[in-house]
């Protein structure tokens, strides 16, 4: 099973799910669109989910297909996941900005995630997920509380 997550940002993204829904897979697909509003046989679409159902939805896939946002891919990571992210962009009216290209380009780049962007496909990404290993990623939330209590507390 195949899990793509959108977000809950205001800006619809249904240029992910043109690419999905143009795509070659076969496997089931279950899509927390938010505020994306979308129609297509192939995905089952949710506007939102309870945070035990995307748990399940998280823990019961094979793969998961993501906007860029950082709470996102940390917690499919986080699960030993492997992720495919595309970053929304504010040219498309995806979202405010572009800061999701630097988040999904860096996690890529240290060999977190596959990056799915202009310069390929996603038939081609869905293939090389299978072999790919990602790197075990590793919280750093506990160092930076312990750092900040020493910061404060001088």
């Amino acid at each position: 099973m195949i899990l793509v997550t959108l977000g809950t940002q205001k800006q619809a993204f249904t240029r992910l799910l043109d690419l999905i829904k143009k795509a070659n897979i076969k496997d089931k697909i279950i899509v927390q669109a938010g505020n994306t509003k979308y129609s297509s046989k192939k995905m089952q679409i949710f506007d939102y989910i309870s945070y035990e159902e995307m748990n399940k939805f998280i823990d019961d896939s094979d793969l998961i297909i993501t906007h860029g946002g950082t709470g996102s891919i940390v917690t499919a990571l986080q699960k030993g996941k492997k992720v495919i992210a595309c970053a929304r962009k504010k040219e498309y009216g995806e979202h405010a900005d572009d800061h999701q290209e630097e988040i999904v380009s860096t996690f890529a780049k240290a060999g977190y995630i596959l990056e799915l962007n202009e310069n390929n496909n996603i038939d081609d990404l869905i293939k090389e997920v299978k072999a790919f290993k990602p790197k075990k990623f590793v919280s750093n939330t506990e160092r930076f509380k312990e750092k900040l209590a020493k910061e404060i507390g001088r």
